[in-house]
């Protein structure tokens, strides 16, 4: 391969991946606070939750096959004992074909997730299934409940219902549940309204894999206990469950030694896969569903913070400054400035980004709550409609009073399982089974959604309770009290007192510590920019050109710092170089410095808690990838809202009149590229993480950066195809097989 013809190549595939980039990436971020919730609900979290509950609807298809619906029961007769009674070849034979049905439904849902049947295909066959399957189990529970009986050679009332028909009950009413709500999904991306797929990651596409191997561990094991003890199945599934679940009510319980001796290996693998499905619907709803709406809470709060500021006519903080009173080469970076006028422009983007901040702390406390309430709200729907319902289904044999049933569904909710109260109905036994498998999961959520609130208000009221009483912070006794009345009432009162702003370190960057319970908090990283900055000021760093010198080959001399490689030492030299206020290095010096920041911003990305960035971080990546946060051209007055009925992209957020005396910046099409910090177009708002969106950014300019710096370095020199053809006098455009002729005849 010649060096002419790759160069051509790497020049050829730069310039083809930059013309398919949008002109301004820059500053594009997703839409996912401009975007309904109802749609991401669609298209991520039915598909998970039709994904979970189609293997459970499938498990409950085959307990309503292995036994027959109904049962000979004298009065006074324990149910447990009750003969079975055989059920006709046709129901047995639809009753296997709403089964095969259902699995195929699951089939084609699970082979759609992961990418190998069309969502065009797979869909409509699944939403099919699914509803055939539901019409077909609600027409033979109907004729099991009257027709069928009426054929018998005893009255009706001596025939009862056995678990395998209430079986069959939950799983109609689970398919209709998915088919309803995956036609909802369909519709909305047969209208355009997100792409034709699920919206997963890999994580979550084994969902349903676990699911399915958790049900069939389950329904395998109370076949193996069902056989060794001598129980019923479907009771040897209910133990199964009960066991799984660890209530251990004790009603049902292994007696022979080959039984007890299975029950540890079987209980322990049992609980671990039944703990994995949890941990995945727990993340399912705390962590990929709190990103959206996050997402759109924080667009709501950032909509009504700008409709109030500009009712109560306080919106100046958020036009540009185009004039500069004093005009200063270098502002001032005074971080404790709380609610000073600004001088600069400098100075009012930093107040445009505290109060953005702000937002999001509000925004972060109300989702916070509003899940707990969403958590608790479906908590105590499932404990008190459960209890309705298992007190409907023992009273004709226990005779349970509401309370009783109260009771029992909380110690099965909290797994305590006393033993006192249990259920003996066959219709009792079946809906334990299926209440549980939705309560508890919805439980964990509950709990997880409590520590991040209640928990840690307490903890933060605590800590406050210490500030005013026997440990006084850094605020005095009425400045700890207005904040404690702020954080109350959410900033509505002693709003500047809702935020303590993080004490200063000796170089003027926020220092560690701080109010541990605000919901502002810098990271512990801020650390890291006080050092840097105290070993600027000392005069601790090397010089970029010294650096530069030595990579090009001249040896440091003995009385100088370089003692490592020469990549760490300008990696070193140039990390200590962030100052958005300083002039930025140029040349082969700007692409170490980009390496150097997207390393340190890799290491963010690994961190376990998403990082913050402080506005002097945030201006300094700005920089870097071309916005001065200094200069007003670039910037603007932030709308509340898009334009009704047109397509929300980001200079949809821009006004129809800019600020007076700043210059529009335009591209090609003469659409503006401005904004700001509380605009619809801030990084600040999205789903994606601030240490993703810096490390997406600086990867872009680094590769723009070495793209300019090759086209000029192939206009400064002239190509090696073109010094080889003056060289053995070929034309330019010969073929390869010419100019090796013509080289074999030079040679000889």
């Amino acid at each position: 391969m010649q060096d002419a013809d790759l160069g051509e190549n790497v020049q050829d595939h730069a310039e083809e991946a930059e013309a398919h980039l949008p002109r301004d990436y820059r500053f594009q971020n997703d839409e996912a606070h401009l975007q309904p919730s109802r749609w991401w609900f669609a298209s991520s979290a039915i598909p998970l939750i039709a994904g979970t509950l189609g293997p459970v609807a499938s498990a409950f298809s085959i307990c309503a096959l292995a036994r027959p619906w109904l049962q000979y029961f004298e009065p006074g007769e324990d149910i447990t004992t009750a003969t079975f009674v055989t059920d006709p070849h046709w129901l047995i034979s639809i009753n296997a074909v709403q089964l095969g049905v259902a699995v195929l439904s699951n089939a084609f849902l699970l082979l759609n997730m992961t990418r190998r049947v069309r969502f065009s295909i797979a869909q409509p066959i699944t939403i099919a299934g699914w509803y055939i399957s539901a019409i077909l189990l609600v027409a033979l529970t109907a004729t099991a409940a009257g027709p069928l009986k009426e054929g018998l050679p005893e009255p009706p009332e001596k025939y009862k219902l056995s678990q395998a028909f209430w079986y069959g009950i939950w799983a109609a009413i689970l398919y209709f549940a998915m088919a309803g709500l995956m036609t909802f999904t369909f519709w909305g991306a047969w209208t355009s309204h997100y792409r034709h797929d699920f919206i997963l990651t890999a994580t979550q596409r084994t969902l349903m894999l676990q699911t399915i191997m958790l049900l069939m561990y389950l329904l395998l094991g109370a076949l193996v206990f069902s056989h060794v003890e001598g129980w019923n199945y479907l009771d040897a599934v209910y133990w199964a469950d009960v066991t799984l679940f660890t209530v251990g009510f004790g009603d049902y319980s292994p007696m022979s030694t080959l039984g007890r001796a299975l029950l540890v290996p079987y209980a322990l693998i049992g609980i671990v896969s039944l703990g994995l499905v949890i941990a995945s619907i727990r993340s399912m709803i705390l962590e990929r569903g709190e990103k959206r709406v996050s997402a759109r809470i924080e667009e709501k709060a950032r909509r009504r913070t700008i409709r109030n500021l500009a009712k109560r006519g306080d919106d100046a903080i958020l036009n540009p400054m185009t004039e500069q009173p004093d005009k200063p080469d270098r502002p001032q970076l005074n971080l404790h400035r709380r609610s000073d006028t600004p001088t600069n422009e400098f100075e009012r983007r930093r107040a445009e980004f505290e109060l953005m901040r702000k937002i999001q702390g509000s925004a972060a406390q109300r989702r916070r709550w509003v899940s707990l309430a969403t958590s608790t709200s479906t908590w105590l729907v499932l404990w008190l409609v459960g209890a309705t319902i298992f007190q409907a289904a023992e009273r004709p044999y226990q005779h349970w009073p509401y309370f009783d049933s109260f009771y029992f569904c909380f110690t099965a909710l909290t797994t305590i399982g006393y033993g006192d109260l249990t259920p003996v109905s066959n219709a009792g036994k079946s809906f334990f089974v299926f209440w549980s498998l939705l309560a508890l999961p919805t439980m964990t959520v509950f709990i997880s959604n409590a520590g991040d609130t209640v928990i840690k208000f307490i903890r933060d009221a605590t800590l406050e309770l210490g500030n005013i009483t026997i440990l006084p912070g850094d605020e005095d006794f009425m400045g700890n009290l207005k904040h404690v009345v702020s954080k109350l009432t959410f900033g509505r009162l002693f709003s500047d007192f809702y935020v303590f702003p993080k004490p200063l370190g000796p170089s003027g960057f926020p220092a560690r510590g701080g109010d541990a319970g605000s919901e502002m908090d810098e990271p512990d990283g801020q650390s890291q920019w006080q050092s840097e900055a105290e070993e600027r000021g000392r005069g601790a760093f090397l010089d970029v050109a010294e650096c530069a010198q030595a990579g090009n080959g001249r040896a440091a001399s003995p009385g100088n710092s370089l003692s490592s490689t020469f990549t760490a030492r300008v990696r070193r030299s140039l990390s200590r170089l962030r100052d958005p206020l300083e002039e930025l290095p140029t040349g082969i010096d700007f692409h170490f410095l980009l390496v150097s920041e997207i390393q340190v911003v890799s290491q963010h990305l690994r961190e376990s808690a998403p990082r913050r960035y402080s506005f002097e971080e945030w201006a300094w990546y700005l920089k870097l990838i071309g916005e001065d946060e200094r200069d007003p051209s670039n910037h603007r007055k932030p709308r509340r809202k898009p334009p009704k009925g047109g397509r929300t992209t980001d200079h949809d957020e821009l006004d129809s009149q800019p600020a007076q005396g700043v210059a529009q910046i335009r591209d090609d099409d003469g659409e503006e590229l401005k904004w700001s910090w509380v605009g619809m177009r801030s990084p600040l708002m999205g789903s994606q993480e601030e240490s993703e969106w810096i490390l997406d950014r600086l990867t872009h300019r680094l590769r723009e950066s070495l793209s300019v710096e090759r086209r000029r370095q192939l206009k400064k020199k002239p190509r090696t195809e073109d010094r080889l053809a003056r060289a053995f006098g070929v034309a330019k455009g010969a073929s390869n097989m010419e100019r090796a002729l013509h080289e074999k005849r030079e040679y000889r």
